[in-house]
């Protein structure tokens, strides 16, 4: 068994980056056999070749030495000419030889068949694209998984040491230039943030696009409450190979709170130095969008841009917008061409009108600065969210095990008089009891009317169009707040330990609901919705958010008015265009 200590290996002389500790609490990897071997999904045996393909030097399954005797398999993409040229990596468990790409994953994820080439590995870049741009692309099979030695651990301490080693051989070899980027989508984003708070001395530049960087809230419980799809799914996904690898269900199960396994897989943000253009999403609901602002806002980085939009991730990834910014970012710095980049506004954001239509705006930094809070006050009465508190005490039952909208939610609305845009994260203050339990599961969306009373659809969870403007959940035993890390408008809970509530018991909650950018325009409507089961739920075997283990039992009661004012605190532009 491994387990979080110290690591004093050395790589050609050098200090190994030393190892994350969250805290001086040690914890033990569980480990399990591999979902499958590697025949399976369509790889095969590493055997190294060499040849010319599309007018691109292709080398595959080239032997990577990594510290502690491991030995990894990579594919190398390069000009043909031999020259040498910046490399582009990428680190994901999902193979090097690009067995599902994402047209087949996911048809209707923003990415039309035959835009890629067949080279492309699932989340990663274009070698045909790169190469002819005259950049190197290096995908690799990290520890573990596919044929690559060792044992297979996640967004792990041990994983950011082998991905600095991986960053040193890419930024020493012959047909390199010596400065290295990383670049990819999701996990291959979440490794960005893990391996670039290790500051390898190669790495000149990385672009994180939609990926969590706090894997316990951001992923595995949000708010406290159990994700039952999409974290199962993965895991067993990730878990290809023919070594021991890392068992994350276990592990989830034995660490059902915040403890110092959980911070080891959330990367020390500040830590990270290069330069960065980070691409987060409104549409990653309960995945990526959280975790990749708070990316952003934490890093440490002097050249950092950040970009929001509100579609889909892989077809903004892979669209020429997107790839034209991607390629401007990396020739500025891995390349040293005086473009316009460092020209660039500090944070390009959308304002969406439904999942079509979009306004492009920009600013200078995240949170936004020319925004204002607007505060409004739930009134369970009226089923309104008022200017002014109410003043006489009301309360509103939904039945929190009841699927259907007519009995198993609540909802406030607040019909405009003029237009506004809202970006932003939320911060929803509940009072809340049940007669029949000592815990609650909570529920939260905020969605949009148009003026005749339909929802309006956004993007949503990469795939789908008729998703909410923004969601948030809490499980009441995890109301417990990080005082330090908490602001007006984003609550931040511990998740240190459960504290239930006595039946009847009524308590204040804080609920974050996720950062959006929406336009609501006069005679619309801005809802909120809680109720005690997922609000959006999709067909499988699509992934999204599901939390089927949930605690509830019987009938929620909000407490609105007099002692017990709930709000809703919410960002606003100053200026509407």
């Amino acid at each position: 068994m491994t387990s979080a200590t110290s690591h004093d290996a050395r790589l050609d002389g050098a200090a190994a980056p030393p190892r994350r500790v969250a805290t001086e609490e040690a914890f033990t990897y569980r480990f399990a056999p591999p979902t499958g071997p590697p025949e399976a999904r369509g790889a095969t045996p590493p055997v190294y070749r060499r040849e010319v393909i599309e007018g691109m030097l292709v080398e595959r399954d080239v032997a990577v030495s990594l510290r502690d005797d491991i030995v990894v398999h990579a594919d190398v993409y390069r000009p043909a000419d031999d020259r040498p040229v910046p490399p582009l990596l990428t680190w994901g468990p999902y193979g090097k030889h690009a067995d599902l790409p994402v047209t087949t994953l996911y048809p209707d994820g923003g990415v039309a068949p035959g835009q890629l080439s067949a080279h492309t590995a699932f989340e990663s870049p274009d070698p045909v694209f790169w190469v002819g741009h005259g950049y190197a692309v290096v995908t690799v099979d990290p520890p573990g998984t596919w044929y690559s030695d060792g044992d297979a651990t996640f967004v792990s301490p041990e994983e950011a040491a082998f991905g600095y080693d991986y960053v040193e051989w890419a930024g020493t070899q012959p047909w390199s230039t010596g400065k290295v980027g990383l670049s990819g989508v999701s996990y291959l984003t979440t490794s960005q943030w893990n391996i670039a708070a290790t500051n390898p001395p190669h790495l000149a530049a990385i672009n994180p696009w939609e990926g969590w960087s706090d894997t316990y809230r951001e992923v595995v419980r949000h708010g406290g409450i159990p994700e039952t799809s999409f974290w199962p799914y993965i895991a067993r996904r990730w878990a290809y190979g023919l070594q021991r690898t890392e068992d994350l269900l276990a592990e989830t199960t034995e660490h059902p709170c915040l403890d110092a396994f959980w911070e080891s897989k959330a990367p020390v943000l500040e830590r990270i130095t290069v330069p960065a253009y980070v691409v987060a999403s409104y549409s990653d609901q309960g995945l990526h969008t959280r975790g990749t602002l708070e990316g952003f806002k934490r890093i440490a980085s002097t050249h950092k841009w950040l970009e929001v939009h509100g579609g889909k991730k892989w077809g903004y990834y892979y669209s020429a917008q997107g790839l034209a910014r991607q390629l401007a970012f990396f020739d500025h710095f891995l390349k040293g061409i005086d473009n316009d980049v460092p020209s660039w506004p500090t944070v390009r954001f959308d304002v969406r009108v439904d999942h079509r239509r979009a306004v492009s705006k920009e600013t200078t930094g995240w949170p936004l600065p020319d925004t204002e809070l607007v505060v409004r006050h739930l009134d369970a009465e009226s089923g309104r969210l008022l200017v002014e508190a109410p003043s006489q005490p009301s309360t509103v039952d939904y039945d929190a095990e009841q699927l259907g909208r007519a009995r198993g939610r609540a909802t406030f609305d607040w019909q405009l008089d003029e237009a506004v845009e809202l970006v932003g994260g939320a911060r929803l203050r509940l009072w809340v009891s049940t007669p029949d339990a000592d815990d609650m599961d909570l529920f939260v969306a905020l969605e949009k009317l148009d003026r005749y009373g339909d929802p309006v659809g956004f993007n949503y969870y990469a795939v789908f169009e008729d998703g909410p403007v923004a969601l948030g959940w809490l499980r009441v035993s995890h109301r417990a707040l990080d005082a330090e890390r908490s602001t007006d408008i984003q609550p931040v809970l511990t998740h240190h330990r459960e504290e239930k509530v006595a039946p009847g018991t009524i308590v204040p909650v804080d609920i974050e609901i996720l950062p959006s950018g929406t336009r609501v325009d006069a005679r619309e409507t801005l809802r909120l919705v809680v109720q005690g089961t997922d609000v959006y739920r999709h067909p499988r075997p699509l992934t999204h958010p599901v939390h089927a283990d949930t605690v509830n039992v019987g009938i929620h009661r909000i407490h609105t008015g007099g002692a017990h004012d709930a709000t809703l605190v919410i960002p606003r532009l100053r200026t509407v265009s």
